[in-house]
């Protein structure tokens, strides 16, 4: 890490020698200025080496049995049995996928343990979880609660929660008909978010491997619109997280680094986009904001997408907006975009209907995925400040969305190898 001239002369006047004259003082000041000019006139600066980036990856948890999905499913369903029953929709179409591991259990503590070994052997510093809270209670909590926390192993990477806060609607799978029932709506009473904070702060922030950007625990909220009217407006937003920072400061804590995933394309049928997100996010007084998944950005084609022309106008869209927020932009890296495994299997013709019918990303080889976290990583030294070059990555294991770290019979460890390549191990 390189030390600027203003820091040494900060360091050097709050150490014992400070008592030395003012002469003295001034002399060092001028000395180092001059040979911080020196050294900028030498050349540009080295790029940051690999562990300056912190490589935070989605992890979204609907891979355990879980009381709500078995009540409307049957008796022990996952996601996985979508995984199991996907086809091909066109010519070309690699479907079924199949996970290397086979189809396991992540609240499985010895289970969750394998996935943070392959994530901190291959550069996954963070795992961030889809976190679920309704007005009834938690769900799809087991994965993180008896798994990650459960696993011997969780000191090997970060965790951190997004709350994943939009509606849920019946999509598993979606009709052909375009008929979506609302299950659990994301908006939530003010006395519900105030079990949830309490809850957050006590059983999460406070745990060793809990993921923390200048010491305070990383918080993230999937939909700010939804987060508003929850409050009747942005005038109550605010005054919430306010309360939730002094909550954090009350239990020991240096407060909350609020995070806001912004995005311009509704791809959930339930989802809402900001309209000015830049203005929001300066008003309810946001440490950073993100992207969750590209598709967010851009109008994905059908029935194919290309990956790189996918990636090209990701990048193109985040350095239009990367300076604008006035908070650091993390910048998100996708790994792929298939969401027809959560279609109707051979009922109706595959025809573009809207989310999950819709077009699939073509060419995201591993390889491709490495030249994509390249520019990810481009992307970040551009417009991050030193200590907050952070990546997200789409995903852990969206199997049903086709965005996926996890191993598959087809590219083994590829896409874990392509984040070491240019990252290295896991910088804990």
């Amino acid at each position: 890490m390189t030390i600027s001239a203003r820091d040494r002369i900060r360091d050097y006047s709050s150490s014992p020698a400070r008592r030395c004259s003012s002469g003295v003082v001034a002399l060092a000041t001028l000395c180092l200025l001059a040979a911080d000019t020196l050294s900028a006139a030498a050349g540009p600066k080295p790029r940051p080496a690999p562990d300056d980036y912190t490589i935070a990856a989605y992890y979204f948890p609907n891979y355990h049995v879980d009381a709500r999905n078995e009540k409307r499913l049957g008796k022990g369903w996952t996601e996985w049995e979508l995984i199991k029953k996907a086809t091909p929709h066109f010519e070309g179409h690699q479907q079924p996928k199949v996970p290397l591991w086979g189809y396991t259990d992540e609240a499985d503590p010895r289970e969750m343990a394998r996935k943070i070994d392959a994530a901190a052997d291959h550069g996954v510093d963070v795992f961030i979880f889809d976190w679920y809270y309704y007005n009834d209670g938690p769900f799809l909590q087991r994965g993180l609660d008896e798994g990650f926390l459960g696993a011997k192993n969780n000191d090997r990477i970060k965790f951190a929660l997004m709350w994943a806060n939009h509606d849920w609607v019946d999509l598993f799978p979606a009709r052909a008909n375009g008929r979506r029932d609302l299950l659990y709506p994301g908006a939530v009473t003010p006395e519900t978010w105030d079990r949830i904070t309490d809850l957050v702060i006590e059983k999460y922030f406070k745990h060793p491997s809990y993921w923390t950007i200048d010491g305070k625990p990383y918080f993230s909220i999937y939909e700010l619109n939804t987060f508003m009217k929850c409050f009747g407006g942005a005038e109550g937003a605010r005054a919430a997280l306010d309360r939730f920072r002094e909550k954090a400061v009350a239990a020991g804590l240096p407060g909350v680094h609020v995070n806001g995933v912004v995005y311009g394309v509704q791809v959930l049928p339930s989802e809402t986009a900001v309209r000015n997100p830049q203005q929001l996010v300066r008003f309810l007084g946001l440490d950073s904001v993100t992207s969750y998944v590209w598709v967010h950005h851009i109008r994905v084609g059908f029935p194919t997408q290309p990956y790189k022309t996918a990636q090209d106008h990701y990048n193109g869209n985040y350095r239009n907006n990367a300076r604008s927020f006035g908070v650091p932009y993390y910048p998100n890296v996708t790994m792929g975009w298939d969401a027809t495994p959560r279609t109707e299997q051979g009922v109706a013709p595959f025809v573009d209907r809207g989310y999950p019918y819709m077009g699939v990303f073509t060419g995201n080889t591993p390889e491709a995925f490495r030249v994509a976290l390249e520019g990810g990583k481009i992307l970040a030294d551009e417009s991050l400040p030193e200590g907050q070059r952070i990546i997200t990555i789409n995903s852990w294991n969206e199997w049903t969305e086709g965005s996926y770290l996890e191993p598959d019979t087809l590219n083994k460890l590829g896409y874990l190898e392509a984040i070491k390549a240019v990252f290295g191990s896991a910088r804990r």
